[in-house]
């Protein structure tokens, strides 16, 4: 039966459909899901007729359910099928966007297809349910058994856990941690449940195939040049020049970086901290910003007694790569240190 359904043959079956409905309910469904133009807001819709957003969704609602009944005995019913086994392989969820996706996909359908059509067909199933829209959610289908509690649930123990780590997480690591924490009260949660679940949320973003953080950070989804370069610091976990960063950016995300540029792009951000002639690290790697001499003080400040040469150059190397004849020649600053041995110095009494 899947074999015969193309694009054609849905579109004229989804078409016949229609015909079974009040053409207020026709008219709805079309304009919503963008059949004869562009898609339209409820509010758009409910403005034409003189009627509210609301009384616009529940004849939408009514138009689905028809479409439901009628769908039953059509070869549209396959279509339904297949969206309940993707649903499950998935753990019982799927947002909108990635279940239409599946479909098209194991379907075999070309996808000049009004992908509203899958929607409404999918969303006519009485054995799936239809999230209703809020703010910073992907609209998503789920099985009658996943509950909403448990939907929330996931999300605010990953917010949580991310929260105090501060940084992204290998996603296998945060799944087994949102199990642990939650069976008491949900009992056992699949893996690909929690995974899809964390799908919905905008707070959140996948990367790299294996990494889950939270999308403010920018980390795995940099869009700004600076966000490019934290990334590549964070990747590669050495300190780089920044003619090697400007050729690694080109690389990770494929597309030309001038040098002159991204070096600017260093020199003005203090998330960024020069530790030698062209290298940067970053800030948050416990590197703190100055020259050389500026280094020398601080180690002399913590130390509170005269270190020797050999001392004050191993405790430099550990945060600068600079030669050692710079080091030294910082030690000749007479105004801000004093020799007080043989190859002895701290800072110059006031």
């Amino acid at each position: 039966m899947v074999a015969t359904l193309n694009t054609k043959q849905i579109q004229d079956s989804f078409l016949s459909i229609l015909g079974g409905l009040t053409d207020k309910e026709q008219s709805v469904i079309i304009r919503r899901i963008g059949l004869e133009g562009e898609k339209e807001t409820l509010q758009s819709i409910g403005n034409t007729y003189g009627i509210t957003r609301e009384r616009v969704r529940q004849i939408e609602d009514v138009g689905i359910k028809k479409i439901g009944r009628i769908v039953r005995s059509s070869a549209l019913v396959a279509i339904q099928e297949i969206a309940e086994k993707l649903i499950a392989l998935s753990g019982g969820l799927m947002t909108k966007d990635k279940l239409v996706m599946a479909l098209i996909q194991e379907m075999s359908i070309e996808k000049n297809l009004n992908a509203g059509i899958l929607e409404v067909i999918v969303q006519s199933d009485f054995e799936i349910q239809k999230s209703k829209p809020q703010i910073g959610t992907q609209t998503y289908f789920h099985a009658p058994s996943v509950q909403k509690k448990l939907i929330s649930a996931v999300f605010k123990e990953a917010m949580m856990i991310l929260k105090k780590k501060g940084d992204i997480m290998e996603t296998s690591a945060l799944y087994e941690i949102i199990k642990a924490n939650l069976a008491p009260t949900f009992g056992k949660i699949d893996v690909c449940l929690i995974d899809a679940i964390l799908d919905i949320f905008d707070e959140l973003v996948k990367g790299e195939e294996k990494y889950i953080g939270m999308t403010k950070w920018k980390i795995l989804n940099p869009s700004t040049l600076k966000d490019k370069a934290i990334y590549v610091f964070k990747k590669e976990k050495n300190p780089i020049h920044f003619v090697e960063l400007a050729n690694k950016i080109s690389d990770y995300f494929g597309e030309p970086v001038k040098v002159a540029t991204i070096h600017n792009e260093l020199i003005r951000n203090n998330e960024f901290v020069l530790i030698g002639r062209g290298i940067y690290v970053l800030k948050e790697w416990g590197y703190k910003p100055g020259t050389v001499l500026d280094v020398i003080m601080d180690i002399f400040t913590k130390a509170r007694t005269p270190l020797s040469t050999e001392d004050i150059i191993a405790r430099v190397l550990k945060t600068r790569q600079v030669k050692t004849s710079t080091i030294y020649m910082n030690l000749q600053n007479k105004q801000q240190i004093e020799r007080v041995g043989r190859n002895m110095y701290q800072l110059k009494k006031a």
